[in-house]
């Protein structure tokens, strides 16, 4: 299982608290030691999970495919007026990560980077209506040559620190990692009004394998 490179710091100092409060209770409170070492385990096992970063190769290249920028649940599709970069309004759908999906943001269509802004805010729960406003957030714009993409990360309640890899005027390519979200959160996408969505309200998806609309 290969370990996205966001979690080796938190995993090796997660690892060295472990270490220390069992051998604090080997020292102290050698009874529960066993119990201990089961607990630590099973934790360990849960935050590992959380950064794992599974190869996902695109089965077709074709940037009038908008794919899934994220692994979750559709929990929005709707018109919306989207009011950072476009100022009217688009086709959004809204991916909901929980803690156990994979948590690996990537590009839903290659082009040119044309916008990209970081917002701090606030931590409401994902699916609070003011999160996509309020929340810490960032907006990225993919221009593939004919359309415009937007794509919003929006920090959790439990999401402390989104990560992006991304600037103005970069080239991007379909499928390829554009960031990270840290335990948890939201991730919209806001399309041209003549899209053809693909996806339904509550279905699963998985980046860089569920088209989630047409172009």
């Amino acid at each position: 299982m290969k370990i996205h490179k966001e979690g080796h710091k938190i995993l090796i100092s997660f690892l060295i608290a472990l270490a220390v409060v069992n051998f604090l209770i080997y020292w102290y409170l050698p009874a529960y030691l066993n119990l201990s070492s089961i607990a630590s385990g099973i934790l360990f096992l849960l935050v590992l999970q959380f950064f794992r970063n599974p190869r996902r190769e695109i089965m077709l290249a074709d940037n009038n495919l908008v794919y899934a920028p994220a692994d979750g649940k559709i929990v929005v599709i709707e018109q919306a007026h989207e009011s950072e970069y476009f100022n009217d309004k688009r086709l959004q759908v809204s991916i909901f990560m929980s803690p156990t999906n994979v948590h690996v943001n990537r590009n839903p269509v290659s082009g040119t980077v044309n916008y990209f802004r970081y917002h701090p805010g606030k931590y409401l729960v994902a699916w609070h209506p003011k999160s996509s406003s309020e929340n810490e957030r960032t907006t990225l714009v993919i221009d593939n040559g004919e359309d415009e993409v937007l794509l919003r990360q929006i920090a959790g309640a439990m999401a402390k620190r989104i990560v992006a890899y991304v600037n103005e005027g970069d080239q991007v390519h379909q499928g390829k990692d554009f960031g990270f979200i840290k335990f948890g959160s939201r991730v919209d996408l806001f399309l041209p009004l003549d899209a053809k969505i693909e996806v339904t309200m509550g279905q699963k998806v998985k980046g860089n394998k569920t088209v989630i609309a047409r172009l």
